[in-house]
Formats: structure tokens, C-alpha cells, sequence
């Protein structure tokens, strides 16, 4: 693949570096630190950021690429491998505020507006705008359901083969959505985090040595694809940051990336300096990051995930100390909650803002409802949650607790029985 800095030459980003022991390596397909084994992200020329402007980013396009000059790539449109998500609704959300007693201002970042319906296209739209300059050839990932349907559809849209893998229990809605685009969807026995190995062991063979694995080999850039839900937020609340943020957890990577937006945001100049507090949600079928929290420690022991949000069930997550890490700095917290609980949440959401959110966004839902009545969030300052998914996906998971309210014949009588008119 290719390796070299030319690739990147319009690019902010100047090179990849360690989050644990901070050694520096070339823009190129590399995940891990060949010094301590730790996570990469990438780095950028603090001086090119600086000259990011609001007016620059307000020209631009109705999409993520209006962030291009703070991404570590897509500069130049022929570069890009996209569906051209992003710049979804925020949604205020007045009647979900005064139904759990919140005084501030409440809204619903909702990315189920998205090309496949998930925050999933931002961070593809960025993985595989890298893979193409890098030289890969065909695009690949591990994945709980989201990912492999957003893998699928940009690969399709390219004119690139795919091959998604996935575990083999998830919800029918997600399987069909990754395998209608034409692509290879393979089903493994086992776990999200079995199918990650798996796959991580695959990026070493020769027979996928031109295959991008959005969460494997091009994870750096994958993950940066995150930071346009932050820099959305705050350019559409008039450029400046909420107080509170609301958001799931799977690998905790998407909690720590919003949050890295903000500080890059308040870096750059482009939104006022502020402080703000960062809340992470779980189910607690997979809930090993906030456990750590409760426990009061790094120490993050990895579960084997049950229940019924299984776009968030990752138990062993990458990026679960530096959710840590995010939540301590802001003087947060992190809560959990059960299928019954998620279950409700989804139905709180959908009638108080319209939103029908999928599992995870239940997840979050539910859990905002719990910070508040244990006096964790603060009601009375500006809040956002983040709806990450489309509730279309995973029907199964209210389809057992609503439905019709009322069954008539087709006769003003049997109306009137009912109860409907007098």
C-alpha cells in the first residue's frame, strides 16, 4: 500500500501518533504503535487548523466535507469515496424535556438521517476516502450491523467490492441492508469482538493485503470521521458548545472523538472557550466501560455481551480508557441500563420529539432519563443526546410492546364502540 506523505499533501494531517506513549509514524495503513502496541490517531499542523475559518466551513458543502480543511482527508471532492452524509437534524426536543423535569434547553443530535440511516457514513465516508488514497482496492470491517451497511453501500456507490463481516445473530433489518448492496456479508459464529479478531488476523494474510478494514488497518482515519457530529453540533447551535452531552458507548471511541471536536473547536478559535460535560451511556448487556467508572478504576474487564442493543455491544472495547479519560476531564459520568429500560426509552423518544431511534439510541434515552433523577446531570443547562441509529433497523425490539391501540370493523357502529367517537 501506499505509504508516503503525498497522498496526504493538501492535508491538515501531518502524521499518525501513539495515545499511549506518543511515538510518531508515517500517514499510512497502520493501527497500532510498533513502540508500546497502543492505539494510533492522527496529527495535524496545529498552524493549517488555525487557519480554518467559520466563513470557510459555512461555504462549503451540506455535508461533512464542509470540515474537510479539519480532516486528514477529502480536500479535493475527486478524492472522495462518499455518500455524503452529515448536516442532520438537531432536533429540539421540548417535550421529552418536560416529561424528565429538564429546565435547559434539550436536543436530539439525530443521525438516523443519514444515507444508510447511522452516524456509521461519517466515519466510512472518511476510512475509505483514505483506503483510496492509500491503494486499497476492496473495503472490508467487523462489525455489529450499522458499519457492515454503510461499508456496503459506499463500496457500491464506488464501484469497489466489499466483504462486511458480521456476527451471525443480528437483527434481520441490519443483514439485509448490508447484503442488498451486492456485496459479500459473512456471517461468523461467535461475537462482535470474535469477528474483530478475526478480521484483525485477516489484514495479515496475503489474500486481503489490498483490503481496507475501516476498524482494523485504516482505523485512525475511521475514528476521525466522528469529530463532524462535535463541529455539527456546535456550528448549529450558533457556534458554541452545549454544557452536557449525552452519548452511547460501544467501543468508546464515538464519545471520545465528539470530545476531541470540542477541544479542537475551542483550540482553533472557532467556538468560545467553555467547559462542558461529557456522559456516557450503556446497555447493561455490554456495559464493561462504565463498570470500570463505578469501580472507580482504568481497569476495564472485558464481558461477553447480552440484551437487545446489539449495535453497542462490543465487550472488549478499544477505546474504553480514553472514554475514561473523557468523562473524569469533564467531570461527567457513565450509566447503564436494562432491555426493559431501553425498550421504554425508545418509546419515550418517539413520542416526545418524533425521533423512533433504533437500540443504542433507546440506550441513550433511558440513560439521560437516569442521570437526571440521580441528580448526576444538571436540568437546568443546555443539553445534547445523540440518536445514532434508525428504528427501522431493529424493529424486533418493540415489536412486542406496541402496536394497534384499537381493532374495529370497517362501520361507524363498531367506531363507536370502541370508544373513538361519541
Amino acid at each position: 500500500m501506499t505509504s508516503t506523505l503525498g497522498v496526504f499533501t493538501d492535508s491538515p494531517a501531518r502524521h499518525l501518533v501513539c495515545r499511549g506513549c506518543g511515538a510518531q509514524f508515517p500517514l499510512a495503513a497502520q493501527h497500532a504503535c510498533y513502540e508500546c502496541f497502543g492505539p494510533l490517531e492522527v496529527g495535524y499542523d496545529a498552524e493549517a487548523l488555525g487557519r480554518v475559518t467559520r466563513e470557510q466551513i459555512e461555504a462549503g458543502p451540506q455535508n461533512i466535507w464542509r470540515y474537510a480543511p479539519l480532516l486528514p482527508v477529502g480536500t479535493d471532492p475527486a478524492s472522495r469515496v462518499t455518500l455524503d452524509p452529515g448536516l442532520t437534524p438537531l432536533v429540539k426536543a421540548d417535550l421529552l424535556a418536560k416529561e424528565l423535569g429538564i429546565t435547559g434547553a434539550l436536543w436530539v443530535k439525530d443521525d438516523s438521517a443519514n444515507p444508510t440511516h447511522s452516524f456509521k457514513d461519517r466515519v466510512v465516508s472518511v476510512a475509505l476516502t483514505a483506503a483510496k488514497a492509500l491503494g486499497f482496492t476492496r473495503y472490508s470491517c467487523a462489525s455489529t450491523g450499522n458499519l457492515a451497511n454503510s461499508v456496503a453501500a459506499h463500496a457500491a456507490r464506488a464501484g469497489v467490492p466489499s466483504t462486511v463481516f458480521i456476527p451471525s445473530d443480528l437483527e434481520p433489518g441490519k443483514v439485509v441492508m448490508s447484503a442488498v448492496y451486492g456485496g459479500d456479508v459473512v456471517a461468523i459464529e461467535g461475537s462482535y469482538d470474535d469477528v474483530n479478531r478475526l478480521c484483525s488476523e485477516l489484514t495479515e494474510t496475503d489474500e486481503f493485503e489490498d483490503t481496507a478494514f475501516v476498524n482494523v488497518n485504516v482505523r485512525p482515519f475511521y475514528a476521525e470521521g466522528s469529530k463532524t457530529l462535535g463541529y455539527e453540533v456546535a456550528e448549529q447551535l450558533g457556534w458554541r458548545i452545549p454544557a452536557q452531552v449525552v452519548i452511547p458507548m460501544a467501543s468508546g471511541e464515538l464519545l471520545t472523538k465528539i470530545d476531541k471536536a470540542f477541544s479542537e473547536l475551542v483550540e482553533i478559535g472557532l467556538v468560545p472557550d467553555t467547559e462542558w460535560t461529557v456522559f456516557g451511556a450503556q446497555s447493561a448487556g455490554c456495559n464493561p466501560i462504565a463498570v470500570a467508572l463505578h469501580k472507580g478504576t482504568d481497569e476495564i474487564v472485558p464481558v461477553k455481551p447480552t440484551g437487545i442493543a446489539k449495535s453497542l455491544n462490543i465487550g472488549d472495547p478499544a477505546a474504553g480508557v480514553y472514554a475514561l479519560e473523557s468523562v473524569r476531564r469533564t467531570g461527567g459520568w457513565m450509566e447503564y441500563v436494562d432491555d426493559d429500560e431501553i425498550r421504554a426509552g425508545i418509546e419515550l423518544l418517539a413520542r416526545t420529539t418524533g425521533v423512533f431511534a433504533e437500540t443504542a439510541g433507546g440506550v441513550t434515552t433511558a440513560v439521560l432519563k437516569k442521570l437526571v433523577e440521580t441528580g448526576r446531570l444538571d436540568p437546568s443547562k443546555e443539553t445534547v443526546v445523540f440518536n445514532t441509529g434508525d428504528g427501522l433497523k431493529t424493529l424486533d425490539a418493540v415489536a412486542g410492546t406496541v402496536g394497534p391501540t384499537h381493532r374495529v370493523k370497517p362501520s361507524l357502529k363498531s367506531v363507536r364502540e370502541a370508544g373513538l367517537v361519541s
